[in-house]
């Protein structure tokens, strides 16, 4: 099981005590480590900020959850390269309490979320991601990436409705019932961002495409306002107060505070308060958050194993993950997880042990102090189009195209289920649906490789004469509830007009209590009609459950013998010799 360590083990902060401690950890392993987590901080920053106001938050609580929960999850977590932050998956579920429930109510979600991923590690559950089928996988992700999508279609158009549903498909008819007010300027930015994201890899220069983008892209819309087109910035729709009584617009240039989750404001403005019917209320959104944190950070540390060659601690990387989203939210932070292009960038760069993803927390924290001024110009256009990219990527477009053509049509009608439940209603419901879909077709599938062959003429495994009336069949396949009741009807009617039947069992490796009552059925119609049954090599689970159940032989009704050779020879017995 040493192979498999990797599943059970827990221990806090395991990735920087194996890198950094167990193994040789140097100055070049540390500027290889400094050089990768400036890169990654560098592309963080405007990421995280897409991804809060995608979340229905202010920019900056973004960069405050890079920051916090980037920094400890890397040093508690179980996965060496992992970035974590703020993540395009979680803004469907965080933008529906944001909404609801406001900034106090999003922090107490993150809150409880954390102690959740706590109580996952401590059960040992972080070995659950392997049962999770890649077909609910891809749905819900493709899903996922549909709805950010689209909710940036609005800053993406300049359009401004009074109010949007909260339902995918209305919002999308909302907007689309405003689209004669479309403002050219912002489609214009929006244009660019994406062109220069789709455009500058080819370059091969190594830099980010994002980054070249969003600095064109703020530079055109410096210009264009000034033109007086009113293209949407940071500053133009966020604004801040400051302890000292100070406003701003855009971003704050100040390090991140400590203030309880419950004291920030909630939809009204003022603070959320802490009561158990609030608690009540957002536990299924926190659920929903732990679930899709734990996954989608263990996939990450998957991912990152195979670039890598190197294990993760899943369970210490559930811990790692719920102790940061226990931290974050007191200092203004939402949901944090492992972000796999962000980890990916991080291995690219060079990166060796958490120290980077550290680096990539303090390089967000200067960005925050240094350059929040600058931030400010950042267009909302070109941030709703990096996120369009964003969900691209997500969505994995050319593997669900490839599991389309090769997958079963069970897998795909999984996936489609997932994908299409992930839109019109969340993904608590996607996942639930999918994962029930799956199971019921898994079980299926077992349940259609039990077989009965009739081998009463098969010379290797028969080899001599039968007694007039008798019959052997070889049972192929596990005798549980799905597939018993259909095995044991059909040797019913194979063998109401014969004497006695030879049942043998050396391919039946389970027999539940579906099939052990199928089983007794059986006997008890052959008891009936007089047919004698001969069961061959039960295995050692089906024996047990049978001796555990009290079944005994009968003579002349109900026999077992430890071979099949056994069985035959007392088959071909005279039936006088037999009495």
């Amino acid at each position: 099981m040493s192979h498999r360590a990797h599943l059970f083990s827990l221990r806090p902060g395991h990735a920087i005590s194996a890198s950094c401690l167990n193994e040789p950890y140097g100055r070049r392993h540390f500027v290889r480590d400094l050089l990768a987590g400036i890169t990654v901080g560098i592309i963080a920053i405007p990421l995280a900020m897409a991804l809060a106001i995608a979340s229905g938050v202010a920019p900056q609580y973004g960069l405050y959850t890079a920051i916090v929960g980037g920094f400890v999850i890397a040093l508690a977590g179980g996965s060496r390269l992992s970035i974590s932050g703020p993540t395009a998956a979680f803004v469907v579920i965080l933008y529906p309490i944001a909404q609801s429930y406001g900034l106090g109510g999003l922090l107490l979600a993150t809150l409880m979320a954390g102690a959740m991923l706590v109580v996952m590690a401590l059960l040992r559950l972080g070995r659950l991601v392997e049962y999770i089928p890649e077909p609910v996988v891809l749905g819900f992700t493709g899903g996922i990436a549909v709805v950010i999508a689209g909710l940036q279609l609005k800053d993406v158009f300049g359009l401004t409705p009074a109010s949007l549903p909260e339902g995918f498909l209305p919002r999308l008819g909302t907007l689309a019932l405003h689209l004669p007010q479309l403002h050219w300027p912002s489609l214009l930015v929006a244009a660019l961002t994406l062109a220069i994201m789709l455009l500058w890899p080819r370059l091969k220069t190594g830099i980010p495409p994002h980054l070249p983008a969003v600095l064109l892209a703020s530079l055109a819309a410096v210009w264009l306002n000034r033109q007086g087109l009113d293209i949407d910035t940071i500053s133009s729709r966020f604004s801040y107060v400051l302890a000292d009584g100070s406003q701003g617009a855009g971003i704050p240039p100040v390090l991140p505070a400590f203030i309880w989750p419950w004291q920030q404001p909630g939809p009204d403005g003022s603070a959320i308060g802490l009561n158990w019917q609030l608690v009540r209320d957002l536990l299924p959104g926190a659920f929903a958050i732990a679930m899709l944190g734990a996954i989608e950070s263990l996939l990450c540390a998957v991912v990152l194993d195979g670039m890598t060659g190197q294990r993760h601690s899943a369970n210490s990387e559930l811990l790692g993950q719920g102790i940061g989203n226990l931290v974050a939210p007191f200092f203004g932070g939402i949901p944090a997880t492992a972000a796999i292009a962000r980890s990916a960038a991080n291995f690219r760069a060079g990166a060796v042990s958490p120290v980077a993803a550290m680096v990539h927390a303090l390089v967000v924290l200067a960005g925050l102090v240094l350059l929040a001024a600058w931030l400010a110009y950042l267009p909302m256009p070109a941030m709703a189009a990096l996120l369009l990219v964003v969900a691209w990527n997500m969505s994995e477009a050319p593997k669900a195209v490839h599991f389309f053509k090769t997958a079963p049509r069970g897998d795909v009608l999984v996936f489609l289920t997932c994908f299409s439940l992930t839109i019109a209603f969340d993904m608590v419901i996607a996942i639930t649906a999918g994962m029930l879909m799956a199971m019921v077709l898994f079980v299926k599938n077992i349940a259609d490789m039990t077989r009965v062959i009739d081998i009463s003429r098969h010379e290797r495994m028969v080899p001599g004469e039968l007694p007039a009336g008798w019959v052997v069949y070889k049972i192929n396949g596990p005798l549980f509830f799905a597939a018993a009741d259909s095995v044991f009807s059909e040797l019913a009617l194979l063998t109401r007009e014969h004497r006695g039947v030879a049942l043998y069992m050396d391919a039946v490796p389970v027999l539940d209590a579906g099939g052990l009552s199928a089983m007794n059925r059986f006997i008890e119609a052959c008891r009936a009609q007089g047919t004698e049954v001969v069961m061959a090599d039960l295995q050692f689970q089906p024996l047990k459950t049978l001796a555990r159940a009290g079944m005994a032989p009968v003579t002349g009704e109900l026999s077992f013998y430890s071979t099949l050779q056994q069985a035959l020879e007392y088959v071909q017995q005279p039936r006088s010799a037999v009495a």
